[in-house]
């Protein structure tokens, strides 16, 4: 069998793309850093994913047109915080284009000094150890510094464009 050298075209909307990509539910995470000047930069990803267990290598994703690219690109370090099921204000307020993120948000300097959000389920506090432009996007691998969690906390879920939580079946 001859297999093409090259993906096809699409034949598909970028909505219809987008909405069949909404069935697969994520966790949710407010990926923080400090800039070369110390200011905070935050935003919510839901494209968190691990890479691997030896060496602790963790994945996630960013528009190449969002405002914060510059810093996650020349920063050292960045903290994944696994948001709990009662932080959707803070997910909604770090997935805004504009205003300020940080008025009103508890948090403190992980290790690394990037910062980790209070209540989060989980923090990942990375190396930026790598970034892939793929896209309309750049993939960032980081590598496990440090990292703690909140055993029995629920995470916040979200699918189908709504949030969720946990539910065992």
């Amino acid at each position: 069998m001859n297999l093409p050298l090259r993906a096809t075209a699409p034949a598909f909307s970028a909505l219809e793309f987008r909405a069949a990509l909404g069935m697969f539910a994520t966790g949710v995470t407010v990926v923080t850093a400090r800039t070369a000047t110390g200011e905070l930069v935050g935003l919510t990803a839901n494209s968190f994913n691990s890479v691997s267990l030896d060496p602790p290598l963790v994945l996630w994703s960013l528009s190449q047109r969002s405002m914060s690219l510059e810093a996650f690109a020349t920063g050292t370090h960045y903290a994944i915080n696994v948001l709990a099921a009662e932080q959707q204000e803070l997910a909604l307020r770090f997935a805004a284009p504009v205003g300020d993120r940080w008025t009103g948000t508890a948090w403190r300097p992980g290790v690394t000094g990037a910062p980790l959000i209070d209540g989060a389920v989980a923090h990942f506090e990375c190396f930026n150890r790598s970034r892939y432009e793929e896209g309309d996007h750049v993939i960032f691998v980081g590598q496990v510094e440090h990292c703690d969690h909140r055993p029995g906390a629920a995470p916040l879920l979200f699918h189908g464009g709504r949030f969720y939580t946990e539910h065992p079946l």
